[in-house]
Formats: structure tokens, C-alpha cells, sequence
């Protein structure tokens, strides 16, 4: 089954917005990047498209002095109560310190050592490991996924065939943005969520970029059975205890074990920051969003990456499995400008070039319910730089690293980047399905006896759903874990109803098709992104 790109109407569209609407605001600070009195124009000649390292210890000796007061103001500014930060240059951390608290309330403070959620970073983590894998000689990122996982299925049997490692790792197997979300939000484990992959439509094979976290997950799924063990074992064997990450898991018991560690938090609708109200567990996408980590050891992790898989003076990673991780496989977000740059994608990670010219490896990690976070990395200054925070994204990672950067290779700050980062991302707390639902209906019509509704309705991708009437109230029940949900009539036989979970940013509706005094099936909006929404009475 395929798609047109008009096809998706999703919630995750704010997703890729956002990614866009960050390439923009990089894109204005050209002239700033530029500037001809920049350390950078007077680097040494060098061959086109491979600049020589401009940035000195010097040059790093003199931001340190002004980073800790700029970061220390983004994150008062920000209202977020706790982060930590990491900065590597010529194979050796430079910089680490946490701001803030471990928890709203508590006097815990963060440190370098606080262990994090750090969200979508996990994607590049988990590259580095199955690079590990592959320069072993387990697997290439060329074969595909069947080989080692013969039960993964997509709606298209020659995808299925032929879909790689490199294709899920870089979000071009087809499968629409965010793929199987919105199952492990109604209580699906991994398996029960890549087994119904099968039933969600494509885009056209190895054509667009569209974010996956669960094509990405079946592929580590793949890697693990090829190395013979466990997923969280294999992080830990290939990639956490040879870097010496050793506060780092791919379990998410392992952070709730963890003494010092950062509660994820978020805003009341009043805006007030809180304690999140649902501690997001990761595991079933632990891959692509499931890693714990520290500041300290991203540190390491950061050094590997900019020493071509090397640790003091020790092979960790093949350099050539690791140099195909750092290449583009996918156009991430197209120019909107016929001289704007392009923005690509690696496997696990970000790739660009910078207005100076040099490369730029970069990725964001978000939990609405609790985590934002930001890697960014030079490869031709060997500078990177790392920043973990416990609080819904706001742009405070993001602005954070792009500070440094500035300060590091420009000497001066260019922009507002908080300012600019928070104004994208309070785009990702509004609804984008096509219905607003926080806005009433004039004279909206009652609705049916409510016996109408009752009943037992099926639906292949999202399992079973229950109406109840018998306690006065519609009550609908969803997912593995019968969660329940009360329908407050909206206008007729649209009911509203609040989704669970890291993706719902508020009420949705669910529509109840009658007919002859009984309802045959039900759709919700919410829920019915790609076409897959509507369940039908069994009865």
C-alpha cells in the first residue's frame, strides 16, 4: 500500500515543522557565521570543501570565560529547572557542569554526573553501536533487515525484501513520520508495535525523509539478533563500557534505579513549570528514545565520534562503519531558497554544512512529558558540545549549543538563540489535526441514547475498543491495558476525549457512524492520521 505526501495528516507534522522552522533560524545567522573577521577566514588554505581547523585552545580559553554566566542566564530565562552541559575540543573535555536542580521542590543539584533521559539522541547512540556491530563483520548497513529479523513486515513486499539498516537508520524505508507513536502511547511493547508496522501505508520507497522511531527500532532489533543478544546488552557491550559510559543504560529500570538522577518535568496549563504527570518509559523505542545518560559521559561518547572511533589511543568503532553513519543518506529538509543550504540526514544523526563552511553533525532529543536535549558537533574544529535538561523542549538545548558554538568559533554570540528556539518550539504544544477541538460548537445537537454507542469495536492496528453505557456515562476503552477514557458529548454522535500519552497535546474527537438507531463504526481524528483511525462494531 502506498501514499502521496498529502495523504498524512498527523500530529507528528509538528515534528517535522519544527525541524524546518530550526534550519531557518540557522540560516539567518549567515552573515554572523561569515564574517570575514572570523577566526574562521583566517584559517590556512586548505582543499575546497574540507576546511583546516581554525579554533585554538586559546580561542576556547577565552569563551570558557564567558560560557558558564551565558548558559547559567539561558537556563533562568528558560524557567527549566535543571541541565547539564559537556564540551570536547581536540579530544579532551574541556568543559562539564550541571545547572539547576534534579527535581522542582528538592535541593539535589545537577551535576555533570546527574543521569538524564535523553530522548532522540538515543538514534545516534544506537548508530554507534550497530557500527560496532558492523565493523565486526556481523552485518553491513547495506543488508537488509530480513536477514536477521525474517518476521519484520512492511505493506509492501518488495520494501520488505529490500529494506536496510542504512534505510531505517536514516528515515527513508517509507514508512510515514512516526509510525507505530501513538500504539506504545495506548500501552504496546515493542514487538506488538513493529508486528503492526506491516499495516500503516508507504511513501515511496527510498525517495523522501519522513522521522521513524519504530522503523529505526526494528532495525536495532535486527543488529541484536545478528550479535546474538539482548538490545540493552549490546549497547552496553559494544558501545557504554569500552567508551567507560558507565552511567549509561538502554533500560529504563536502570534510571529509576539511579540515586542522582533528573526528574523529567513540564508546564501547567498556566505555564508554571511542574513535575511531569506521566514518567515517560521509553523502553518498547529504546533505540531510537530509550537511553539514559550524564553530560560526563556524552562527554566520551562526543570524543569517539570526533576521533573516528577511537578512545585514548584505543580502536572502539570500525572508522569506516562509523564514516557511513557520519555521510548523508537522506534529505532531511529541502532549501527553501534556490542559495539556502540543505539539510541531510546520516544514520542516527544530523548532518550540514555550516555558512564557514565546515561540517556540522547535530541532533535534538524531545519528551513533551519531560526531556530536551541537543548534541552538536564540528568534525573539522574536533569540537563538540552536549546539553541535557530535565524539562519539555523549549529550545534551551538547542540555544544552549549554538551558543557555545558561537562563542568557541566566532568569539561572540551571534543571535538571540533562546529567543529564537522558544518561539519554534511553542508551534509543537498545538493540535495539529485538522479539527480545532478546544473550540465549541454553536447549538451543538445532543447526542443519542447512549445505549447507541455501546458495544465492542475492532480495528486491526489499534486493537479492540469497548463502549460502555452502564454507569450513566460513555466510557471507551483502549490498548494491552484496558485504559479508559470518559466521552463527553461534543455536538451529536462526536464525542471528545483526551489521548494518552507523549503525543497528545490536549482533547481530540471520535465520531460514531449510526445507523438505524445503532452505531457500526467509530473514527477519531486523533487517532486516524494515516487512514488507520476508524473501528468497526463487532456486534
Amino acid at each position: 500500500m502506498r501514499i502521496s505526501a498529502g495523504g498524512i495528516r498527523t500530529t507528528a507534522l509538528r515534528w517535522m515543522g519544527l525541524g524546518v522552522a530550526i534550519s531557518l533560524i540557522l540560516a539567518t545567522c549567515s552573515a554572523a557565521q561569515a564574517d570575514e573577521s572570523s577566526s574562521a577566514a583566517q584559517a590556512p588554505a586548505s582543499p575546497p570543501g574540507d576546511p583546516r581547523q581554525s579554533v585554538s585552545r586559546e580561542d576556547v580559553d577565552a569563551a570558557l570565560e564567558h560560557i558558564p554566566e551565558r548558559v547559567e542566564t539561558m537556563h533562568r530565562e528558560s524557567g527549566v529547572p535543571g541541565m547539564a552541559v559537556a564540551i570536547v575540543f581536540n579530544d579532551e573535555v574541556v568543559y562539564s557542569a550541571g545547572f539547576g536542580v534534579c527535581e522542582l521542590g528538592g535541593e539535589e543539584p545537577v551535576g555533570p554526573d546527574t543521569v538524564f533521559q535523553i530522548a532522540s539522541l538515543s538514534k545516534a547512540l544506537s548508530a554507534t553501536a550497530v557500527a560496532g556491530v558492523v565493523g565486526d563483520g556481523m552485518i553491513t548497513w547495506d543488508d537488509p533487515v530480513v536477514e536477521h529479523l525474517p518476521d519484520f513486515k512492511l505493506s509492501d513486499a518488495y520494501v520488505t525484501e529490500h529494506v536496510t539498516y542504512a534505510d531505517l537508520f536514516s528515515h527513508r524505508s517509507g514508512l510515514p513520520a512516526h509510525a507505530g507513536d501513538l500504539l506504545e502511547d495506548l500501552g504496546f511493547d515493542r514487538h506488538q508495535i513493529l508486528d503492526r508496522l506491516s499495516l500503516q501505508p508507504l511513501f515511496p520507497f527510498r525517495a523522501e525523509h519522513h522521522y521513524t522511531n519504530f522503523g529505526l527500532t526494528a532495525a536495532a532489533e535486527a543488529a541484536s539478533v545478528a550479535a546474538g543478544k539482548p538490545w540493552d546488552e549490546l549497547m552496553e557491550d559494544r558501545l557504554f563500557t569500552p567508551a567507560g559510559m558507565i552511567h549509561s543504560s538502554a533500560r529504563f529500570d536502570d534510571y529509576l534505579a539511579a540515586d542522582n538522577r533528573a526528574v523529567p518535568h513540564q508546564r501547567d496549563p498556566e505555564g508554571n513549570w511542574i513535575v511531569t504527570t506521566h514518567q515517560r518509559d521509553p523502553d518498547a523505542q529504546s533505540a531510537a528514545g530509550g537511553v539514559l545518560s550524564t553530560a560526563n559521559d556524552l562527554a566520551q561518547w562526543l570524543r569517539l565520534q570526533l576521533a573516528a572511533g577511537e578512545l585514548h589511543g584505543q580502536p572502539i568503532i570500525d572508522p569506516a562503519a562509523l564514516l557511513a553513519m557520519q555521510t548523508p543518506h537522506s534529505i532531511k529538509g529541502r532549501p527553501s531558497t534556490p542559495s539556502a543550504h540543505t539539510n541531510l540526514y546520516g544514520l542516527g544523526m544530523g548532518i550540514s554544512v555550516r555558512d564557514d563552511g565546515y561540517t556540522n553533525w547535530s541532533h535534538s532529543g524531545a519528551f513533551l512529558l519531560g526531556t530536551g536535549t541537543n548534541f552538536s558537533m564540528i568534525p573539522g574544529q574536533r569540537l563538540g558540545v552536549v546539553t541535557i535538561t530535565n524539562g519539555q523542549p523549549v529550545g534551551l538545548a538547542e540555544a544552549t549549543s549554538d551558543t557555545v558554538l558561537d562563542l568557541i568559533v566566532d568569539g561572540e554570540v551571534s543571535r538571540d538563540w533562546l529567543s529564537g528556539y522558544m518561539g519554534v518550539f511553542a508551534d509543537i504544544y498545538e493540535s495539529q489535526t485538522p479539527t480545532d477541538w478546544s473550540m465549541p460548537v454553536d447549538n451543538p445537537a445532543p447526542p443519542a441514547r447512549l445505549s447507541t454507542y455501546a458495544g465492542t469495536y475492532d480495528n486491526d492496528y489499534y486493537g479492540r475498543m469497548t463502549v460502555d453505557h452502564s454507569s450513566g456515562t460513555l466510557v471507551m476503552t483502549l490498548g494491552p491495558k484496558a485504559m479508559k477514557f470518559v466521552l463527553t458529548p461534543y455536538d451529536g454522535n462526536v464525542f471528545l476525549f483526551t489521548p494518552p500519552g507523549e503525543n497528545s497535546v490536549g482533547p481530540t474527537g471520535i465520531t460514531f457512524d449510526v445507523e438505524d438507531g445503532r452505531a457500526f463504526s467509530a473514527t477519531s481524528e486523533f487517532y486516524d492520521m494515516t487512514g488507520l483511525g476508524t473501528w468497526t462494531n463487532s456486534r
